[in-house]
C-alpha cells in the first residue's frame, strides 16, 4: 500500500512545469528562473493545502540559495 505524500506529488509536478517552461534543448538542466519557480511552487502549495506556510518558505529559501550560485535559475537537481 502507498501512501499519498504531497510533497512529492508537488515536487512532481514543478519538474514538469521546470521541463516545459525552460528554454535549454530537451535532455538539458531544465533551468527556469527562480522568480519562476517561486510563484509557481507557492501557488500550487496554497491550493494542495498540505505544506505548512513555514515549510515551503524554508523550501524556497534553499532552493533561492542554490538558484543564486546559477545567475538566479532553479535547475531539476536543487530539489
Amino acid at each position: 500500500i502507498s501512501c499519498w505524500n504531497p510533497l512529492q506529488s508537488l515536487l512532481s509536478s514543478m519538474k514538469q512545469a521546470c521541463e516545459l517552461l525552460t528554454s535549454d534543448p530537451e535532455g538539458g538542466a531544465a533551468r527556469i528562473p527562480f522568480e519562476t519557480f517561486s510563484f509557481l511552487y507557492s501557488y500550487l502549495a496554497s491550493i494542495d493545502g498540505e505544506i505548512p506556510e513555514t515549510e515551503r518558505e524554508a523550501f524556497l529559501q534553499g532552493i533561492k540559495d542554490q538558484a543564486d550560485k546559477h545567475s538566479g535559475m532553479v535547475l531539476l537537481r536543487h530539489f
